[in-house]
């Protein structure tokens, strides 16, 4: 493991193609034990082999992956004092993720002010068809994506989840219609999430942002306000993001 992160830390210094003998001879090690490191890597598209030569260098998988930490930097720091804002306003946890594959993951959180703490962790993962942060993602995201996830099997998180296709297809084309969705009882019983959707300049839906609590104090119907400040503070993100829609 060492070795591989000393390998593609090299590459990445170095911004041009290495050959076997110079990474071995900078890491220490022999040509044979870098070769089986490098087809390993190559094979996972973290690095590329040129192909008139023996040579080696980031590849389509990492490149996309250190794109995607930036632009999720960039999104942190436009979103987090509105984030805290919001929950400052409403009391609510906060929530702000990003869509990833074929889940919504949570970038940051900011506890509420209620005593009884009801919150996701950062890092973890959320399901499209179960939470309305994903419910956003089938909405304003790639209309394939969609079409996938009413194709594929819906797993009941909880009796309340949406797991009939043609329900879950109705209730996408709400969101898509009033511009935000909650999952009420949906991922957890007693909880639920009002979510609105972030843009970038090319229109492109790139984060969703979102109150939680019980459902005591995020109810089925979301108060006027509740709706108004969310969505709010998702224009706010979006239009420091380059968003002119």
């Amino acid at each position: 493991m060492v070795l591989t992160l000393r390998i593609l830390e090299h590459l990445v210094q170095q911004g041009r193609p290495v050959g076997v003998t110079e990474l071995a001879a900078a890491l220490g090690t022999t040509k044979s034990r870098v070769y089986r490191y490098l087809q390993t890597l190559r094979d996972h598209e973290y690095i590329a082999q040129q192909k008139d030569s023996e040579r080696y260098q980031v590849g389509a998988r990492l490149l996309a992956m250190a794109r995607a930490q930036s632009e999720n930097f960039e999104l942190l720091t436009a979103s987090r004092d509105i984030l805290q804002q919001l929950r400052d306003t409403l009391g609510h946890a906060t929530v702000i993720s990003a869509p990833e594959h074929s889940c919504v993951r949570v970038l940051a959180t900011i506890a509420g002010k209620s005593a009884i703490e009801i919150g996701v962790r950062p890092g973890s993962t959320l399901p499209l068809h179960g939470s309305a942060q994903g419910k956003l993602v089938l909405a304003f995201g790639p209309k394939e994506l969609e079409a996938s996830v009413l194709r594929s099997k819906l797993a009941a998180l909880t009796p309340k989840t949406i797991v009939n296709p043609l329900a879950l297809k109705r209730e996408v084309a709400k969101v898509a219609k009033q511009g935000w969705a909650v999952a009420p009882n949906e991922i957890m019983l007693g909880a639920n999430a009002l979510a609105a959707p972030v843009f970038d300049a090319s229109g492109a839906l790139v984060a969703t942002i979102a109150i939680l609590n019980s459902v005591q104090f995020i109810a089925h119907k979301p108060a006027e306000d509740q709706v108004r400040r969310v969505v709010g503070a998702a224009q706010r993100i979006s239009h420091r993001l380059g968003y002119t829609g």
